[in-house]
């Protein structure tokens, strides 16, 4: 495997728009300054320190954007993720608008592939801070033009971060993500493993960690195990752990811990939605500093059924390894 040194003053996406093999770049302390688009194979990034090799960009939904329009949650992102069998470690990525109120989301990393690994890394922002695609099938009719509609937008998200058959799996090992709202949507299967999710101050007083999207043929979603559910700022008792972005989305919680700002009932519905008729959230031994009444459809999970969580994130940890092994 190739590998490069680089530092804050080289061009990061020249040299990722240059690569033709598998690559490992070692980033030195510094910030770099950059909107990143990862679109090759096996690339991994790894930073010289989490705390001081920082990827920042300021990107932000209301903000216009080239084309005339705005530049909506999806192209906001600080770093976006192509390539399959992409990997990043020890290092922080910032989206570093501070006010979602005015600004809309503002999303720091967009992962759209396969296979996506991710240890010991800070991702910073507020609203919508970690997508993790694919994208809901009616938001890839809504993106790629294929309507006479003019509210529809041909060419409006590049079709290699919108478009991709099958499912996802991501893994995110010992990472801190912050945010306020949504601040973790998507509708990969995904696995957060060793995790501080941290909510940050919101001056509309409320705040919901994960908003999944998985279609109901999805056997596995979210998978929140051994998570500490933190308070950067919240109000008390104004968190809830998830709640569904589109029907039947899918979160699992399993021997997490949750601040005091976290409410009681766990669930949020999405505003006036019957969505809490097909979500699929569960739970089982959550450590709570405070007493918990979850909503009536939000389940405790059996013995079994958070045997089979731990046996779907053993599968995809192996899947990461045998990828890692083929390549050269």
């Amino acid at each position: 495997m190739k590998t490069l040194n680089l530092s804050p003053a080289d061009d990061l996406q020249k040299i990722l728009d240059s690569l033709t093999e598998p690559t490992t770049i070692y980033l030195s302390e510094g910030e770099y300054h950059n909107k990143l688009w990862i679109k090759s194979d096996n690339v991994k990034i790894i930073g010289k320190n989490r705390e001081t090799t920082v990827i920042s960009w300021d990107d932000y939904a209301r903000k216009n954007h080239p084309d005339g329009g705005e530049y909506n949650t999806f192209r906001t992102y600080t770093v976006c993720v192509t390539g399959n069998g992409c990997s990043l470690e020890n290092l922080t990525i910032v989206n570093s608008n501070t006010d979602a109120r005015k600004a809309g989301q503002c999303v720091a990393l967009s992962v759209n592939a396969p296979l996506f690994h991710a240890k010991n890394i800070d991702l910073k922002s507020e609203q919508d801070t970690l997508f993790t695609a694919p994208f809901p099938d009616d938001l890839v009719i809504r993106y790629s033009g294929l309507t006479d509609d003019p509210a529809y937008y041909d060419g409006f998200i590049p079709r290699e971060q919108l478009y991709m058959e099958g499912g996802s799996v991501q893994i995110y090992e010992d990472c801190n993500i912050y945010g306020t709202v949504d601040y973790i949507f998507g509708c990969a299967e995904a696995y957060f493993v060793n995790c501080r999710l941290i909510n940050l101050h919101d001056e509309r007083d409320y705040g919901f960690v994960a908003a999944p999207a998985h279609s109901l043929k999805q056997k596995r979603g979210y998978a929140f195990i051994g998570c500490a559910f933190e308070n950067g700022g919240a109000k008390e008792g104004s968190v809830y752990l998830a709640r569904p972005w589109r029907d039947f989305g899918k979160c699992d919680f399993v021997n997490c811990t949750l601040g005091s700002h976290i409410n009681p009932a766990l669930y949020d519905r999405w505003n006036d939605t019957y969505r809490d008729h097909t979500a699929r959230f569960a739970h089982a031994k959550l450590i709570s500093k405070t007493a918990l009444n979850p909503v009536i459809w939000g389940r405790q999970l059996t013995e079994g059924e958070q045997a089979d969580i731990y046996a779907g994130f053993h599968a995809a940890h192996e899947m990461w390894k045998r990828h890692l092994s083929s390549v050269k």
